[in-house]
């Protein structure tokens, strides 16, 4: 089993994330989710794999959440995926499935924790975060 990421190209996490994977090595499977959303079974494992409810994944910033009263806490796990199916932004990312596990990677060195080689040396987020200095170090 290779590694999966699903991508936002417009998202710096997204990026970012990506950046570490390839720089471990690995080439991961890039699903720009928003052009290939996953289907409603993928979802549903995607969700149970991360040990996460649908309520967790919901992305609430840029969204039509607010419009579509997610925050309702009456709506059922099935009406928010619902909402996911019909609206991919909502939900959130990137997510990555590696043999070590699935995991919604925010932030984004979140990865390190299920890459299968996480010593991926020094790396600075775009946004000028050193995440691992120069000696190898995560920096928290």
């Amino acid at each position: 089993m290779g590694i999966v990421i699903y991508h936002n190209p417009a998202c710096g996490t997204s990026r970012n994330t990506l950046a570490m994977i390839r720089q471990s090595g690995e080439t991961p499977e890039v699903i720009e989710y928003l052009k290939s959303p996953p289907s409603r079974t993928t979802l549903g494992g995607l969700l149970e794999a991360m040990g996460l409810s649908p309520r967790e994944l919901l992305r609430r910033k840029g969204t039509p959440y607010a419009e579509l009263s997610l925050d309702n806490p009456d709506l059922t796990d099935d009406a928010l995926i619902d909402a996911m199916m019909a609206h991919p932004v909502l939900i959130n990312r990137p997510i990555v499935i590696t043999p070590k596990g699935a995991k919604l990677c925010r932030p984004s060195e979140a990865v390190l924790d299920i890459l299968p080689n996480p010593d991926i040396g020094p790396f600075t987020k775009e946004d000028g975060e050193v995440i691992i200095d120069e000696k190898g170090k995560r920096v928290d």
